[in-house]
């Protein structure tokens, strides 16, 4: 397994994830999105395994309501492209296996993939 974490220092979920791969044994790469975004590449890979960028975007977090997205409500390339310029809006953690990837705190489907 060759395991990516995106994510922040501040978000328990992040922290919790993590915690979960570090008690099986799995070595992770942990990613800190207030130091660096995801590439273009990246960002699209991902969102193609988890429906898209509207999913990606943290719409129940401060920074969102913070810049005024809760009423401009961009959507697809205006979603992508205020995620790589502030990678803060996205829904963490992001865990990413190879081509597969998850949102969220899903230790169920990370099980999966370990057995699979």
């Amino acid at each position: 397994m060759n395991i990516q974490i995106f994510g922040t220092k501040k978000c328990a979920d992040t922290r919790k994830a993590e915690r979960w791969f570090k008690e099986r044994g799995v070595r992770v790469q942990s990613i800190d999105l207030a130091q660096k975004g995801m590439s273009p590449g990246e960002l699209r890979s991902v969102a193609a395994r988890v429906g898209g960028v509207e999913a990606l975007i943290d719409r129940d977090g401060k920074r969102y309501v913070d810049k005024g997205l809760k009423y401009a409500a961009p959507t697809g390339p205006r979603i992508e492209q205020a995620l790589l310029d502030d990678p803060l809006l996205l829904r963490t953690p992001i865990v990413r296996d190879g081509s597969r990837a998850t949102l969220g705190f899903q230790p169920e489907v990370w099980d999966e993939w370990r057995k699979g």
